[in-house]
């Protein structure tokens, strides 16, 4: 195996050389194919988090994975005659080309964290956190499409700008280009109380998903050294997943026997002026 990766010489047609996240007792680097998948967060109310495949990309493990996702919501809109408003991504994401086209193209948000070593630009101090230029903290406001601004505005009760020796000339909002940093300034800030949601509750998932075709389908344990068939096993596995997602669906929603004769609260409808008045 060490000279195939050494001539780039495979016996899977179309296979390249790919790296993957380390992990004790595995190679840094493998010889195959990536599975890409662009998936949909479905509102339930079934205790699982359901995730199904929208789109799905097999290619030579060495393509990155950035470049797919205009390809896939342009698919989408062609297809469905709908693309996601905002999509939750990983690292791959992060370029800012990338998301530069699907806010002004598409008018779609990628939301991803933050990379160790990228510099904040004004006004952030943090990753989740935006002050004026007196250190007063701000919240967003709106995205302006026509000028690509972002506002942010003080909030109802702040703490420095009674305090502050430019209180009486300041406006209360502040703007600044989206296009400055497409991470931090996107059509979604990072620093909006719906990124940092996304990013606390919906990315944690994108392993788990993967996991579940990795694993639970077994796919982990099998080596293809043909594209056609890693593409018609990628099929099977989304077919999989929509099909579990269907079952969840028309499932009927247990009832407990006893639910009727279980106690429940009673809501009180008092005034507290009334009971303290």
């Amino acid at each position: 195996m060490a000279s195939k990766k050494s001539s780039d010489t495979y016996t899977a047609a179309h296979a390249a050389l790919g790296g993957r996240t380390f992990k004790t007792g595995q190679s840094r680097c493998y010889v195959g194919y990536k599975k890409h998948t662009l998936r949909m967060w479905l509102p339930t109310v079934h205790p699982s988090v359901t995730l199904v495949p929208l789109v799905s990309w097999i290619t030579p493990a060495n393509v990155a994975e950035g470049g797919l996702l205009l390809p896939s919501l342009r698919w989408c809109r062609r297809h469905l005659g709908w693309w996601p408003g905002i999509v939750v991504a990983d690292m791959g994401y992060l370029s800012a080309p990338g998301k530069q086209a699907a806010r002004e193209g598409l008018q779609t948000a990628v939301v991803t964290k933050l990379r160790a070593d990228m510099k904040l630009v004004s006004p952030y101090v943090s990753a989740a956190t935006v002050e004026c230029p007196q250190g007063q903290r701000l919240e967003w406001w709106e995205y302006e499409p026509e000028s690509g601004q972002q506002w942010f505005r003080v909030p109802a009760d702040p703490e420095l700008c009674a305090h502050c020796w430019q209180a009486a000339d300041c406006p209360g909002h502040f703007g600044y280009a989206a296009e400055t940093h497409e991470t931090l300034l996107g059509l979604l800030p990072l620093a909006s109380r719906v990124a940092q949601r996304l990013l606390r509750q919906v990315r944690p998932w994108i392993e788990p998903a993967q996991s579940f075709e990795k694993n639970q389908l077994g796919l982990g344990q099998m080596f293809f050294n043909s594209l056609r068939l890693t593409w018609q096993m990628s099929l099977w596995t989304d077919s999989a997943v929509l099909l579990r997602t269907m079952a969840w669906l028309d499932m009927p929603k247990e009832t407990h026997l006893l639910a009727g004769l279980q106690s429940r609260q009673m809501e009180l409808d008092l005034a507290v002026e009334k009971m303290f008045g």
